[in-house]
């Protein structure tokens, strides 16, 4: 059945609203392209772009420097054995659970897990078990729960959990945890330990030997100024065969990753933006200041953050109950915020939202985290004048 043009007259180019905003949402922060990374889209954007060059391996090419950047710059970045493109970190954490666990097996994770972690689990058809946070007002993940939970896992079936997982940081509150304790905890009990970074590599310093990390997944599309879908998966060697077994019939093609992963544009563009993302990681320091400064202005209008204090990550909870009050009564209800900080050119707090809402602050800077801080304030001063 052929489209009529009205239905046509749907699709074709259509401009992002937001492109141009103070954007404060934590899935795009530090997902923003270089000018690099802009122009080598348009470039490699061609469908199979880069598959022009390759012999039968994608990681191995070598022009573009494909194998340099996956096989000598992400291993040396992340201070991990091997490192392999995913999908998305998503993809990288399935990789592991589904290659080195049985099904049936438990796979234990912290409370404040990404969902996408317990869908891949369940994916993979593990059982899992949590270790508990510490609750309201602070969410810290307790480390000494991991001990805990593999115990309670032993003790249910006999055997140790196959797998572990910690989010570093959580997703919601921006926690960042005591992951040297936690592997030390769970290697004490021959299990290997999965670090979720999809918000820390590409944003802050990530040493997968330091922290005891077996295993580290990786967000490219959420944290190294990439076009995603991407993300990466580092293994250390101990592991590397068992995830990266290859096909008995398609002998060069690795199991987990569906022989090869992201191709083109993605791949070139967390190339293009890699010296950059190096060196803001580099600067790390001063986007946890940023974000401490900008969480006590906050808290000086009555917006209070959640999560860790003081705070050391970009992504961040707040409780504003200044602006929930606000909404039962303005005109336009829950979506009164949304709808102020639009017209003032912010974006990021999800429409609907008013009592409780997370932002993140990385590369923002503090000109426009003034400006947002400033608009917080005349939000909050226009509809006390309207009472």
């Amino acid at each position: 059945m052929a489209l009529d043009e009205a239905a046509l007259k749907k699709f074709g180019f259509i401009p992002r609203e937001t492109k141009d905003a103070i954007n404060i949402d934590p899935l795009q922060t530090a997902g923003k392209l270089t000018e690099e990374a802009r122009r080598a889209l348009l470039e490699w954007g061609d469908g199979y772009s880069v598959c022009d060059f390759c012999g039968g391996v994608l990681d191995l090419i070598k022009k573009p420097p494909i194998e340099e950047f996956v096989h000598g710059a992400l291993p040396e970045f992340l201070n991990i054995d091997a490192v392999r493109i995913t999908h998305g970190a998503r993809e990288a954490k399935f990789a592991v659970m589904h290659s080195i666990a049985q099904e049936g097996d438990y796979v234990v994770m912290d409370e404040v897990a990404h969902y996408s972690s317990v869908v891949a689990a369940q994916r993979a058809r593990l059982n899992i078990k949590k270790v508990p946070h510490s609750g309201s007002p602070e969410y810290m993940t307790d480390v000494e729960g991991y001990a805990t939970a593999i115990e309670e896992v032993i003790k249910e079936t006999g055997k140790a959990p196959a797998l572990a997982l910690v989010t570093y940081p959580d997703g919601n509150y921006g926690n960042i945890t005591d992951v040297q304790r936690i592997s030390k905890i769970c290697h004490d009990y021959d299990v290997p330990l999965l670090l979720n970074g999809a918000y820390a590599v590409g944003r802050m310093p990530v040493d997968a030997k330091k922290l005891g990390a077996d295993f580290v997944a990786g967000s490219g599309h959420k944290s190294m100024a990439a076009s995603g879908p991407i993300g990466l998966l580092g293994v250390r060697k101990e592991y590397a065969d068992i995830v990266f077994r290859k096909s008995p019939t398609n002998k060069n093609k690795e199991i987990e990753l569906l022989g090869c992963t992201s191709r083109g544009a993605t791949i070139m563009t967390m190339i293009a933006s890699f010296p950059h993302v190096v060196e803001r990681v580099n600067n790390w320091d001063q986007e946890v200041q940023n974000a401490r400064w900008f969480s006590g202005k906050l808290e000086e209008m009555g917006i209070i953050q959640k999560g860790q204090k003081p705070h050391n990550h970009d992504l961040m909870f707040f409780e504003a109950p200044v602006f929930y009050e606000i909404s039962q009564k303005a005109k336009k209800g829950r979506y009164f915020l949304y709808r102020e900080l639009k017209e003032r050119n912010i974006h990021g707090i999800k429409s609907g939202l008013t009592k409780y809402f997370k932002l993140s602050t990385f590369q923002v800077g503090r000109e426009n985290l003034q400006y947002v801080l400033d608009s917080f304030q005349s939000i909050i001063e226009k509809y006390e004048n309207e009472k």
